[in-house]
């Protein structure tokens, strides 16, 4: 009997290749695993039963892919560590699968891999190629830190691998996609209960999870010399940096993820999205996560400044029309479009060069360290951060797209730790 866990199910393009009436398609490796099992835990029949959930959403990768991660890791628990079929779990099973997501084994923790199989062929793919599980692959994983990283390679530090930790989304995605599963099971007449929804106390699970978003986002001194040194090279070499201090300015004047700027499959993001209402204030309107389409309030700072001055380099009017169809973001060839990787590289430039001037500067390293982690999606937690203590919590909300207030609550009105701490420094304990 198998004692490691290993992927069970492909990539999405290979999944769909599967015969859905029999086994007959998977891979050698994965009819090998199922068949080392005893049968007694009927791992066949809850594969059988994860891969007909998946099935339900292959027609979206995004969301085929991280339901996969949860509902595999599921079946891989269930057969591994709690020793029952999948579809005999009940309500302490949920319970005991949980505590073993927020604090899994070491070996079942791995770096962050691309491949869960490898083939095995030559360098044009053939039908006669195999596949083998790729052995540095695990069911959960952890990236070393940006700034551990940097520390390594320059050798002040060696490398370590920091703990794994579930963030407070994911916990919730647990929650949502095993019980959307156990929900398709019931329908398919495979069981009768869902033992997530009979869980309820999730936030028992939920608030050891909470995001220390202090953590992820710059200090005033760090973003003042982010977007300083962003104009700089602008300056310099307008013809390369003018795109990328429009993209640094655009993420963090609105709390904008990178796909708000990269697009999605049935919207690419153009001048024309930007739009000023009768009373002459501008907003950004997008299509978010789940293809909800919202509008985002736009400060008079960043047009007059920001937007503008981009606009000009491109040789546009100042100001965008209504139904102009400029692509928001191009090639330096003038192809429409960046992917995601793309931005977050030029955006890279921008902090390496502000870490570099923090340096010469002689700033010290309590004040310089943290700009070694910065991402551009802490560009947005910034901001958010920034602008809490003078926002009222809804325009917030509204702004940074939370379906829930209590998750812009948490996340940046319970954290203004300077601002706390402040109001209590110098209060004496007698007069």
């Amino acid at each position: 009997m198998p004692n490691a866990p290993q992927p069970l199910f492909e990539t999405y393009n290979r999944f769909l290749d599967l015969n859905f009436l029999q086994l007959s398609e998977e891979l050698p490796a994965v009819r090998a695993y199922l068949a080392g099992f005893p049968p007694e835990l009927q791992v066949v029949e809850g594969y059988l039963a994860v891969r007909g959930f998946l099935k339900s959403y292959a027609g979206n990768e995004p969301t085929f892919n991280s339901y996969r991660t949860h509902v595999e890791r599921l079946l891989l628990w269930s057969m591994l560590v709690a020793g029952k079929p999948l579809l005999e779990l009940r309500r302490r099973d949920a319970e005991a699968f949980m505590e073993f997501c927020l604090r899994p084994p070491r070996d079942w923790i791995g770096p962050m891999v691309r491949s869960r199989f490898v083939r095995i062929g030559g360098r044009k793919k053939l039908e006669s190629d195999t596949y083998a599980v790729n052995e540095d692959w695990r069911p959960f994983s952890v990236t070393t830190p940006k700034r551990n990283r940097s520390l390594s390679e320059s050798g002040a530090v060696a490398e370590e691998q920091r703990p794994y930790r579930m963030s407070q989304g994911s916990v919730a995605q647990v929650f949502a996609v095993c019980g959307s599963f156990f929900q398709h099971a019931i329908d398919e007449g495979l069981t009768e209960v869902n033992p997530f929804r009979a869980v309820k106390q999730k936030s028992v699970y939920k608030q050891r999870n909470t995001l220390d978003v202090s953590g992820r986002s710059l200090t005033p001194l760090q973003w003042g010399y982010v977007i300083e040194t962003a104009e700089q090279m602008a300056d310099a070499e307008p013809e390369v940096h003018e795109r990328t201090l429009f993209i640094l300015a655009t993420l963090f004047a609105m709390y904008l993820r990178v796909s708000d700027l990269v697009g999605r499959d049935n919207w690419e993001p153009t001048m024309g999205d930007f739009r000023r209402d009768t009373t002459g204030n501008w907003w950004f309107h997008v299509v978010g996560k789940g293809n909800k389409a919202a509008k985002i309030s736009v400060r008079d700072d960043y047009i007059q400044n920001y937007l503008t001055r981009y606009r000009r380099h491109l040789g546009l009017p100042a100001l965008p029309s209504p139904h102009e169809t400029h692509p928001l973001l191009s090639t330096l060839k003038g192809r429409a479009g960046l992917s995601d990787r793309h931005l977050r590289l030029l955006l890279q430039q921008v902090f390496d060069r502000a870490l570099q001037r923090m340096v010469e500067e002689g700033w010290s390293n309590d004040e310089v360290d943290h700009l070694r982690s910065a991402s551009l999606h802490w560009l947005r937690h910034t901001s958010a951060t920034f602008d809490a203590p003078h926002r009222d919590m809804k325009d917030l909300q509204a702004d940074l797209r939370h379906n829930s207030l209590s998750t812009t609550q948490n996340t940046y009105y319970n954290s203004l730790d300077e601002q706390r701490a402040h109001s209590v420094k110098h209060l004496r304990i007698k007069d």
